[in-house]
């Protein structure tokens, strides 16, 4: 396999996959590191094909405990992390444009949600509807992938958001930021058909996590 080391940064999932990775002395499996990071394993494991693509981290057979097939041991290149100022380039422009909406606008909270509700849509805009359970399967890998690190409860109806790809931005402007990730909640779920009367975000309402709460029946 050719491997490839553009120049684009990682996602915050990515990243974080990444660090773990490098944290470790040796060689893990990708179930091994899914119960680190509270992650599935089939996320784990995608984002570490595409760290080794990039050739950010290597593999190998793994050892064989009893029957079956021999899985992928998979190691870190180098214990650097790579620089992402893109990032925080887009969390000055988030933090720029907020504060904005905040100064012009006589509604700031109703236009981030609207923002938010259209941003979400767009995500959405070609698929089919489904049900709210599957909807909120959606949102959940969706809001992974965006890099907020999502933990649901066993019902779906209660997610802890661990990480926040604008979290800077967030913590100086929460009223704008928060509610723009609380439209793009809402906005994906409507544009799946699923059921919300109301979902709410609460922002910084844990130590390590905001809480997002989602409404309508499953």
């Amino acid at each position: 396999m050719r491997h490839e080391r553009d120049n684009a940064p990682l996602t915050p999932a990515r990243s974080k996959v990444l660090e773990q990775l490098q944290q470790l002395a040796g060689a893990t499996t990708a179930s091994a590191l899914s119960e680190q990071l509270g992650q599935h394993v089939n996320t784990v494991r995608e984002h570490l094909e595409a760290l080794v693509d990039r050739g950010l981290a290597t593999r190998e057979p793994a050892p064989v405990n009893g029957r079956g097939r021999p899985g992928w041991a998979y190691s870190a290149v180098d214990a650097t992390p790579e620089p992402d100022t893109r990032v925080r380039h887009y969390t000055a422009l988030a933090l720029a444009l907020a504060a904005q909406i905040k100064r012009s606008s006589r509604h700031p909270e109703r236009e981030a949600l609207a923002a938010g509700d259209a941003w979400g849509r767009a995500l959405v805009a070609d698929a089919r509807s489904v049900t709210t359970a599957t909807a909120r399967r959606r949102l959940l890998r969706m809001l992974a992938e965006l890099g907020f690190d999502p933990l649901a409860d066993r019902r779906g109806t209660t997610m802890r958001l661990r990480r926040c790809p604008l979290l800077d931005a967030a913590r100086e402007e929460p009223d704008v930021v928060c509610t723009v990730h609380l439209g793009l909640v809402r906005g994906v779920l409507a544009g799946l058909g699923a059921a919300d009367d109301g979902s709410s975000i609460h922002p910084f309402a844990e130590p390590d996590a905001c809480v997002l709460r989602l409404t309508g029946k499953a």
